[in-house]
């Protein structure tokens, strides 16, 4: 079972949360492709982002985006200037209020989606795939992960014919569901076809209660914000009548 699944999916309410956090009722069709776009939309518009993962989570009158990055600065810009134009562009994209969080990655090396997106880049880059997988893997383990798993496959150094080789090191205790598995899937477009590279990250063990959406509570405490401050500029206006009154 372990073997087969995505790790991540398996992992979902024991130590994994989700990556979309709302209700949807018989709207849920509308808002996962709308969730979707969204995403689609960040990484084309920051291809050089380095963004691990897009968390987003709704409220009646908000949407609030949350971007795992290695690279803030880029997203950020200087001044907040590109912050607040990408701001714009989703709040046109969706036609309501959204709220941006950057939250920067400290150890991007023990990041699934940015190691393998680092060993596709330099596959393009016509580096040996084979050095490419075994740098990521020694800074990896440098850095304190337990263990990881690299899987390439495809027409490898322009073979005739497509093979998949693997290399590991550590544990990746796939079965073992309290074990922090990072997983991740990226493609490197070659001028003899297209490689794709599949990584594990095993980060340790988790023990006793996760919360699985850490950033809920500061979601409530923002859309709590916004509903004082609307009471307060409603409460201004009825003082205002009554002294018109």
């Amino acid at each position: 079972m372990g073997q087969k699944s995505n790790p991540i999916g398996l992992r979902l309410g024991v130590i994994k949360g989700w990556d979309s956090n709302w209700f949807g009722g018989r709207h849920y069709a509308d808002k996962l492709l709308e969730d979707n776009q969204i995403r689609s939309y960040v990484k084309a518009r920051l291809p050089k982002g380095s963004i691990s993962k897009i968390v987003i989570e709704r409220t009646l009158k908000l949407i609030t985006v949350t971007i795992n990055t290695a690279r803030p600065g880029i997203i950020i810009g200087k001044g907040g200037k590109e912050v607040d134009k990408l701001k714009e562009e989703l709040k046109a994209l969706t036609s309501k209020e959204v709220q941006i969080n950057i939250l920067e990655i400290k150890r991007p090396e023990l990041d699934a989606r940015l190691v393998a997106d680092s060993i596709a880049r330099q596959i393009e880059g016509r580096i040996s795939f084979r050095r490419a997988a075994k740098m990521s893997m020694a800074s990896t383990m440098r850095l304190g992960a337990e263990g990881i798993k690299i899987k390439v496959s495809g027409r490898l150094g322009g073979a005739e014919m497509a093979r998949t080789e693997g290399y590991k090191e550590g544990r990746t205790p796939l079965h073992t569901l309290r074990a922090d598995i990072d997983y991740a899937v990226a493609e490197a477009h070659t001028s003899y076809g297209r490689i794709g590279v599949k990584v594990w990250i095993c980060r340790g063990e988790v023990f006793g209660k996760r919360d699985l959406s850490p950033n809920a509570g500061l979601l409530k405490e923002r859309s709590s914000g916004v509903e004082r401050r609307e009471e307060r500029a409603k409460s201004q206006k009825k003082r205002i009548r009554k002294d018109e009154q």
